[in-house]
């Protein structure tokens, strides 16, 4: 039993001796893989061992302890735990906290300072040794201070100041805490003792020379720097050392001596920000180099702080100084919106309000910019002088409504005086936008002035207008009441007053007064041509047809504008005064010379009847036949075809003039000239003794019911003489009675184009078209031409174009007065613009420019026709040209939109400060119309960019963006352009925010 005992206990011994040398071996042999690096190797060995050793617990510790390790060193996801576990199974082995230990010195010497710091922190250090403390300490300092804890990282520096190992160190980290936490004395004291350290020396002279310039020692920190950057040679710290220097001399007040270093200075990735910029800005605007001062200063953009409310105020002043005054004016606004000094805020305001009266403002009414800053600075000592520049504001801007309103909202005896003068402006502008009925109390109020020529000129004006209005007797009492001349309309006096008398039929005071008109010989062709034409016509209508003719020769010698009617008129004051033959001649003149005359068909007419007086019944069809040729559309073909029919029936032709009679009745059934022409049809029949024929053929003759004849005519008499009574309602009713029981009687057509007069008259437009049309419809009579004006006029009223056009055109053909060409013309010129059919716009504008007698204004909207269809095809070549001459004539809308383009070219031509004074031009005088003065605003932007000053640029286009919500163009247009500017300055200029806007 013994001996089974023994050989048992020598079995296990043995047994356990091969287990216990395994394990040594393999663990001997983990720890040599180990110390070699090879950590997977190492860890395999090392969990092994743990595994297969029950009975040598240190064995076990010392194999686990490594088996964390290596999984730390190996970045194992377990690692941490295994770390924990360690700590947890081994709670009181010497190991536990050495391994914390070395847990995060490897994290330390991977710089992952936050790791580091989490093992360090479960380390007890009282069971280090002192040399292990002093490294701990240090280390947990340093991760201590990178992860941002600077008052620990302190105290754990403080313990080693002292020490020989880690004193230094220990004390520049201490310093820099120190220095971190503006604790400058603190920091200077320790990293002045690291000046003779060849590690630290560099970075403690760089922190001391920091810390002088925050304590505000500049003479100091010039000295250590310049001392620095004659020894550093990287390129970065210059660059730091250069900014320090340059700042320091800057608030010593040597702008000089400041501005090479505040240049050397590189910025932070190349960036500057908003502060470096004002320095540099600062410095030479104190040695009056305004123009690098302006350089720097509007590179600042996107702040709003004391910084950039100097910058904005200063660079003002520079532009001032370089007389760029609508530069200033936005930098002045920009300062005086900030608060952060309210002095250097109420003097920006006061030049904002100043350059706003003397260039315009594009945001705000200047009345409004004056008044704001009466409002926030009401015991301003200038409130006296911006008071005086509110009133003649509104007058510089033409703004004469608002001008009036202030005027009435303050009353003095002053005021009075000036409130009657702004009057007289007021209703001259509303004159000129042909508001007449409203610009009437406007003028009355002016010709009460204590002002003679002022009142005198409101009596003009007031004449005119009643003119106008057809208050013929108003307008004549007016002109006569005017004594003082010494105004410019006043030289067409006597034309006024002689074209009033004409209106009334007074011919021998007109004529009067167009002589004295002519004899003042005033410099204006075509008024005087129309004078010399309407002397002769008073003198005609007076039956004094030598002295007619000797005014009308006038006008013919001269070759003036109504030339050919003068010649016409010649004619026939010949012809009254019984000179056939000269009567004769001055007609083939008219018909040989005018060829596109008006006139023509009248003079062919004429000349017909007269051959026709002189017995000359050939020369009289020929010359009938010819108008017949030529002028198709001539109101005369009905009276021409009747009087060839007359001439055939008195040489005894009667199947020719019966022919001539038929045809009339055929293609004009509802004239006059066709019921007389079934007169002469009749007789001749009965002259025939064809009664029988006449029978037949007049049944079939629509218009004509024997047997109603007289009913019809007396049904029509009625209502016809209701309307010539101006008994309109009792005339329409009438008119309606008679087309409702004749609707092709006899007077059809004369019927519905009185039925539409009326309706006219009465303002029920859209019941007088279909009469209208009506008449309109039928051959052309002596009621077209007015139905197609006034048919034209109410399509577009209604902007109905469609509709007008077709009336317009067919007026354009048909018509004998040459105004109603020439509206027909502008009219298709504008309907075609808006249907954009820009050919056609093109075609008719042209057209009207080819009429040497069309009013200017309505040659200026040729042009602009033209210019706007130009743009709209892209041709801008052209568009130039018509918009460059536009805006030398133009005036209000139009002139803001010939201003706008002219900038636009003058932009694309590269031509920018040429494009800002043009804009400058639309800003300062034509700030009414707002979309073409924003508009053209995003030009100017544009212009200031390519001129190098991104802080116009970028202020311009945030004002409009911040303002002018009303035009979501116009702002769609400005973001992009500002995101844009924003893009490229974010790459020098870290203080812009160059998110989307």
């Amino acid at each position: 039993m013994f001996f089974l005992f023994f050989s048992l206990t020598l079995s296990l011994s043995a047994q356990q001796s091969v287990i216990n040398t395994t394990t040594i071996a393999d663990f001997e042999n983990a720890k040599r893989l180990y110390n070699n690096k090879a950590y997977a190797a190492a860890q395999q060995l090392f969990a092994k061992v743990s595994k297969e050793n029950k009975q040598y617990k240190n064995v076990k510790v010392d194999a686990d302890y490594y088996d964390a390790i290596c999984a730390i060193k190996l970045n194992q996801e377990n690692a941490n735990n295994k770390v924990l576990d360690f700590a947890k199974n081994y709670p009181y082995n010497n190991k536990k906290d050495r391994i914390f230990l070395k847990v995060g010195n490897h994290y330390f010497a991977n710089r992952k300072a936050a790791h580091s710091l989490r093992w360090y922190k479960k380390v007890n250090d009282k069971l280090l040794t002192q040399d292990e403390k002093n490294e701990l300490n240090y280390k947990m300092g340093y991760a201590l201070l990178a992860s941002n804890y600077l008052k620990d990282a302190k105290a754990k520096f403080q313990t080693l100041l002292g020490n020989p190992v880690y004193g230094n160190d220990a004390r520049y980290y201490y310093g820099y805490v120190a220095y971190k936490q503006e604790n400058f004395g603190e920091a200077e004291d320790n990293l002045s003792q690291l000046a003779d350290d060849a590690t630290y020396q560099a970075k403690a002279n760089y922190y001391i020379l920091d810390i002088s310039f925050k304590a505000g020692r500049f003479d100091k920190s010039v000295q250590i720097g310049e001392k620095l950057l004659a020894t550093t040679k990287d390129k970065k710290e210059r660059s730091e050392i250069s900014k320090i220097i340059g700042e320091s001399y800057f608030n010593l007040k040597k702008y000089k001596e400041a501005i090479p270093y505040l240049k050397a200075y590189k910025g932070k990735r190349g960036r500057w920000t908003n502060t470096d910029y004002y320095y540099l800005g600062y410095a030479y605007y104190k040695q009056n180099d305004y123009e690098n001062a302006v350089n720097y200063f509007n590179k600042i953009i996107g702040s709003t702080n004391k910084v950039a409310q100097n910058a904005y105020y200063h660079l003002g002043e520079c532009y001032l100084k370089l007389d760029k005054k609508l530069e200033a004016l936005n930098a002045f606004k920009n300062a005086s919106e900030m608060d952060f000094d309210a002095k250097i805020s109420e003097n920006a305001a006061l030049h904002y309000a100043k350059l706003s009266y003397e260039e315009g403002n594009p945001y705000k009414s200047v009345p409004e910019v004056l008044q704001a800053f009466l409002q926030k600075y009401p015991t301003s000592p200038n409130k006296k002088e911006v008071s005086d520049l509110l009133i003649t504001s509104y007058l510089h801007q033409g703004d004469y409504q608002g001008a009036l309103e202030y005027l009435n909202a303050n009353k003095t005896p002053e005021n009075e005086d000036i409130n009657n003068e702004v009057s007289l402006y007021r209703g001259i502008q509303l004159f000129n936008e042909q508001k007449l009925e409203e610009a009437v109390p406007y003028f009355f109020t002016a010709t009460k002035a204590n002002d003679e020529k002022v009142s005198n000129k409101a009596t003009f004006w007031l004449a005119e207008t009643n003119y106008l209005l057809g208050k013929y007797d108003d307008a004549l009492s007016s002109f006569l009441l005017i004594t003082n001349k010494d105004f410019p309309e006043a030289k067409t006096l006597d034309y006024q007053i002689a074209y009033s008398y004409f209106k009334q039929k007074k011919y021998d005071l007109a004529a009067n007064h167009f002589q004295k008109f002519l004899d003042s010989k005033i410099d204006n062709v075509d008024l005087n041509d129309d004078a010399a034409n309407r002397l002769g016509d008073s003198y005609y209508a007076t039956k004094q047809y030598d002295k007619a003719i000797k005014a009308f020769d006038k006008v013919i010698q001269e070759g003036g504008v109504g030339s050919d009617y003068a010649t016409y008129q010649t004619a026939m004051s010949y012809g009254l005064a019984g000179n056939n033959d000269e009567k004769i001649k001055q007609l083939n003149e008219l018909i040989n010379n005018f060829e596109t005359s008006q006139l023509n068909d009248d003079a062919l007419f004429q000349l017909a009847t007269t051959y026709t007086a002189k017995g000359n019944s050939q020369k009289a069809q020929s010359t009938y036949n010819k108008l017949l040729t030529t002028h198709k559309k001539s109101s005369y073909i009905p009276n021409v075809l009747l009087r060839q029919g007359l001439l055939y029936y008195n040489n005894d032709n009667s199947e020719k003039a019966l022919s001539k009679y038929k045809e009339v009745v055929s293609k004009f059934p509802n004239s006059n000239e066709a019921k007389q022409a079934v007169t002469n049809v009749k007789n001749v029949y009965i002259d025939l003794g064809r009664v029988d024929e006449y029978a037949t053929w007049v049944k079939g003759v629509k218009f004509v019911n024997v047997s109603d004849a007289e009913l019809d005519n007396a049904t029509y008499e009625s209502a016809e003489n209701q309307f010539l009574e101006n008994n309109t309602q009792k005339a329409i009713t009438g008119f309606n009675k008679y087309l409702k029981a004749f609707p092709n009687g006899l007077n059809a057509l004369k019927a519905n184009f009185y039925l539409a007069q009326s309706y006219y008259n009465n303002k029920q437009y859209a019941e007088a078209i279909p009469h209208y049309k009506f008449v309109v419809s039928q051959e052309k009579n002596e009621f077209s031409e007015e139905s197609l004006s006034k048919l034209a006029k109410l399509y577009l009223e209604k902007e109905d174009w469609t509709n007008g056009i077709a009336i317009l055109e067919q007026l354009e053909t048909e018509a004998n007065y040459p105004q109603n060409i020439i509206f027909a013309q502008s009219n298709l010129m504008k309907g075609y613009y808006d249907k954009e059919a820009y050919t056609k716009a093109v075609e008719y504008a042209e057209k009207v420019l080819a009429n040497a007698k069309v009013d200017n204004t309505i040659a200026e909207d040729a042009r602009v026709i033209l210019a706007r269809s130009a743009i709209k095809t892209k041709d801008f070549t052209t568009a130039e040209d018509y918009y460059m001459e536009i805006s030398k004539k133009a005036t209000g809308e139009v002139k803001a939109e010939s201003l706008y383009y002219n900038a636009m070219f003058a932009h694309e031509n590269e031509l920018y400060e040429d494009s800002n004074k043009t804009i400058q031009n639309l800003i300062a005088n034509y700030s009414n119309y707002k979309y073409w003065g924003v508009k053209s605003y995003i030009i100017m932007a544009k212009n200031f960019y390519a001129l190098k000053d991104a802080y116009q640029a970028t202020y311009i286009l945030e004002n409009i963006i911040k303002n002018f919500t009303q035009f979501k163009d116009i702002i769609e247009e400005a973001k992009n352009e500002l995101r844009t500017i924003k893009n490229k300055e974010a790459k020098t200029n870290e203080s812009i925010n160059n998110s989307q806007n």
